[in-house]
Parts: C-alpha cells; sequence; structure tokens
C-alpha cells in the first residue's frame, strides 16, 4: 500500500502562484485584444481586407481559448485551495487525536460500554443525560443507569395561542419549562429544571431531577413566568444537598388582580448525608398580593440542615408570605424561615415563615420577618436552643 504525504502549506502557496500567473495572462490578453481581434486593413483594395478579415478571425479565435483557458485554471486553482483546505483539516483532526489517545480511547470505549444498553433500554449505562432543547419545555434526558448527571430541562415554548393581534397579546399562553432528568443509580446529579416561557399567560417552572440513588444533588428549579408557580428542587440521593426551588413567575400588570406565582419548594437532603435545599422566592405583582415563599427542604439523614425558606414576593397590599424553613436531620440545624414580602396596605401584612425544627443535636432555625413574624423552630431534644421568633 503506498502512501501520499502533502504539506498543505505548499499546496496553498502554489494555489496563490497559479492564481498570479491566470492574473497576468488575462492582463496579457486583453491588452492584445484591442490590437488583434479589429485589424486594420493596410489599404482599401480587396485583398488588404482579406488579410486583415483573416487575422482578425484568428486573434477572436484566440481570445475564445483564452477564455476557455481562463475558466480552466479558475478551476484548477479552486481545487487545489480547496484540497489544501482538506488536507489541514485531515492534519488538524489527526494530531487532536495523537496529541490526546486516552481521550479517543475513552470514547471508544464508552461507546462499546454504551450501545448495547441504548439499544435496549434507550439509556447509557456511563453518561450525562441529553439537555432539552431551549424553547421547547422538553425534559432532560436521565443519566447514565450507573453514572452521570442528569440533563437540564429546556426552558419553555414562547407565547402561543390567541387569533389577531388582541388576542396575542392579551391570551398568549407560555409553554412550561422542562423537568430536570435524573442522576445515575451509582452517581450523579439531577437537572435542573427548565424556566418558564414568557407570555401575558405564563407556565411554571420544571422540577429539578433527583440524585443518583448512592450520590448527587438534586437539581434546582426552573423560574415560573405571569404569576405561576416555580419548580420543585430535586431530592438528593443517598449523599447529597437538595435542589433550590425556583422562583415564582412576577404577574403580568395586564391582567387584572392577578398575584406572583408562589417559589417552588426546596428539594429533600440526602438519605445519609445531606442539607435540604432552599425555597425559591415568591414572585412581585403590582394590583394583587405577592406570591409565598418556597418551604425549605428537609434533611433526612444523619447529618444536615434544613434548608431556608423562600422570601415573599412584594405586592400591592399585601406582601407574599415568607416560606417555612425546612427540619434538620438527626443532628444539624433547622432551616430559617424566609421574610414577607413588603405590602402597601399598612393594616394588614404577611406572615414571616416559621423555622424549622432541629431533631436530636442542633439549633432551631430562626423565624422570618413580616407584619407577623415566624416562630423560631425547635431546638434539638438532647442539645439545642429554640431558634428565635421573627421581628
Amino acid at each position: 500500500m503506498s502512501f501520499v504525504m502533502a504539506q498543505p502549506d505548499l499546496v496553498a502557496s502554489a494555489a496563490t502562484d497559479l492564481a498570479g500567473i491566470r492574473s497576468a495572462l488575462g492582463q496579457a490578453s486583453s491588452a492584445a485584444a484591442a490590437h488583434t481581434t479589429e485589424v486594420v486593413a493596410a489599404g482599401a483594395d480587396e485583398v488588404s481586407a482579406a488579410v486583415a478579415e483573416f487575422f482578425g478571425a484568428h486573434g477572436q479565435e484566440y481570445q475564445a481559448l483564452s477564455a476557455q483557458a481562463t475558466a480552466f485554471h479558475d478551476q484548477f486553482v479552486q481545487a487545489l485551495n480547496a484540497g489544501a483546505g482538506a488536507y489541514a483539516s485531515a492534519e488538524a483532526a489527526n494530531a487532536a487525536s495523537t496529541a490526546n489517545p486516552w481521550q479517543a480511547l475513552q470514547q471508544d470505549v464508552l461507546g462499546a460500554i454504551n450501545t448495547p444498553t441504548e439499544l435496549l433500554l434507550g439509556r447509557p449505562l456511563i453518561g450525562n443525560g441529553t439537555d432539552g432543547a431551549p424553547g421547547t419545555g422538553q425534559n432532560g434526558g436521565a443519566g447514565g443507569l450507573l453514572w452521570g448527571n442528569g440533563g437540564n430541562g429546556g426552558s419553555g415554548k414562547p407565547a402561543t395561542g390567541g387569533s389577531g393581534q388582541l388576542g396575542d397579546l392579551q391570551n398568549s399562553i407560555a409553554g412550561a419549562g422542562g423537568q430536570g432528568g435524573h442522576g445515575g443509580l451509582l452517581n450523579g446529579n439531577g437537572g435542573h429544571g427548565g424556566n418558564a416561557g414568557f407570555a401575558t399567560r405564563g407556565a411554571a417552572g420544571g422540577d429539578g431531577g433527583a440524585g443518583g440513588m448512592f450520590g448527587g444533588d438534586g437539581g434546582a428549579g426552573g423560574n415560573g413566568s405571569g404569576g405561576k408557580v416555580g419548580g420543585n428542587g430535586g431530592a438528593a440521593g443517598l449523599i447529597g444537598n437538595g435542589g433550590a426551588g425556583g422562583t415564582g413567575g412576577t404577574a403580568d400588570n395586564s391582567i387584572a388582580l392577578e398575584a406572583g406565582g408562589a417559589g417552588g419548594n426546596g428539594g429533600t437532603g440526602g438519605t445519609l448525608f445531606g442539607h435540604g435545599g432552599h425555597g425559591g422566592a415568591g414572585g412581585q405583582s403590582a394590583y394583587s398580593a405577592g406570591g409565598a415563599g418556597g418551604a425549605g427542604g428537609n434533611a433526612v439523614g444523619l447529618y444536615g440542615n434544613g434548608g431556608a425558606g423562600g422570601s415573599g414576593g412584594q405586592g400591592y397590599g399585601n406582601g407574599g408570605d415568607g416560606g417555612r424553613g425546612g427540619n434538620a436531620g438527626i443532628t444539624g440545624g433547622g432551616g430559617r424561615g424566609g421574610d414577607a414580602g413588603f405590602g402597601s396596605n399598612p393594616f394588614t401584612g404577611s406572615v414571616g415563615g416559621d423555622g424549622g425544627n432541629a431533631q436530636l443535636i442542633g439549633n432551631g432555625g430562626d423565624g422570618g420577618t413580616g407584619y407577623y413574624g415566624g416562630i423560631g423552630g425547635a431546638g434539638g431534644l438532647l442539645l439545642g436552643v429554640p431558634g428565635t421568633d421573627g421581628p
């Protein structure tokens, strides 16, 4: 088998030289055209006219052949340039594979491992899940059966529905965000939930995916839109932290008395170790109440703090109530209650979130601030102090 060796820079240089030769020949042909294609007869007799016509015809034939040669020359130069580019691309790809042979080997091994499970179950054995496409609300793909992070959910579709301009403005509906994919069985973080699309009538954010069974954090929830709720944070696996809740959507001013969306709840911490996720903040509203903050996620393992409650959204009249703090694990502190949102009504007010409770050893979470402050959480049965009530 014979081998071909090529230097792309030399091929490209040759193409440049040939292009220069073509340009010089073209200029020479153009300069000669005026003197060869229309030869002036030496005299008024028939012989002189015939001789002039004969040489003029030869000049025109030369110009036609010159045009064909120029076209061929152009094609040849283009072929050389394309060949130089192909050689350069092949050389770059070869250099990348030889510079990091372990990466190429890793991809080959993963391909051999994942192909059977993908054909049978539609899911790789090892690897991250695919992200949902933006603007589709697609769910994120699950991570590998054994190992891999879940894919993020796609953001929601933009405004749809409503015929005519007035319908589009007043009745347009956004799409919900996609759910985050779950992590792999042995290890893997859950994917984040997708944010809702934007329109007059909003939609909920997607929930975060759960972490892997034996290890992995839960994914964060996506943000809501147009007065709709934020997505809940995903639960952790055996070891890991719960995902944070998404922010509630801000109310659309064109919809009368629409309140802000509630924040999503934080995800549960790992069943052995891990903290609860924080609750999402409530959405705001200019003509109605603010959205309530999401509750902090609970810790359920040997050690872990409860997640903090989300703050309430600002509103006209009443602000949103603060979210409750999550409870601690066997050891650990309770989560702080979320602060209430500011409201314009001086006679009624919103309530701060209560602090989360400790279980065996740990302090209770403080209550959130508000028109009515939240109640502090209980301290641990063996050791710990209660949380402070909110002002």
